[in-house]
């Protein structure tokens, strides 16, 4: 690792800093519409009494540069834990300088120490430069599977078809 480039896990202290990546995030990815993410609500997911999920803070010259947010699933059919990656985000000006490969190698180690089976997350489609790059570092891409999603409306529509005693 470059002297010039850290990594830390996040603390409270950081919540400002990890919804303004969120928030790049979700702006080059055209999506920022879709954001409800506030600093009370990270606080509570990932500081709280049950923590969701975890952070990895990417610093170059002693400047936040980028992050990774994973959390735990698990692989029946391999009997084991693994890492979903749901963000990995490098801020423009830093990018080119080895932070998000070393965010994705610092994931993989993680995974291999808590016995993971699997290191996953998903790209959208168009992202070509991210494919290449996760391609780059031997990733495969699983063109066989969709990923479905229920949020909103659909999700609390569903929960009320469960039957009550």
């Amino acid at each position: 690792m470059s002297a010039q480039i850290s990594l830390r896990l996040a603390t409270q202290d950081d919540l400002a800093t990890i919804l303004s990546f969120i928030k790049g995030l979700a702006e080059y990815e055209k999506l920022s519409d879709q954001v409800v993410a506030d600093e009370e609500k990270l606080r509570e997911t990932l500081f709280g009494s049950k923590a969701y999920a975890e952070v990895v803070i990417a610093e170059y010259l002693q400047q936040a540069a980028g992050f990774a947010l994973f959390f735990h699933n698990y692989s029946t059919f391999l009997a084991k834990p693994g890492i979903y990656l749901e963000d990995l985000f490098v801020l423009p000006a830093f990018r080119g300088k080895g932070l998000g490969k070393l965010l994705l190698s610092y994931l993989a180690k993680l995974a291999v120490e808590r016995n993971c089976g699997r290191l996953e997350w998903s790209v959208l489609d168009w992202n070509q430069p991210a494919i290449d790059f996760y391609q780059s570092q031997g990733a495969q891409l699983l063109h066989d599977w969709r990923i479905n999603r229920l949020t909103g409306q659909q999700l609390v529509a569903l929960a009320q078809q469960y039957p009550t005693s």
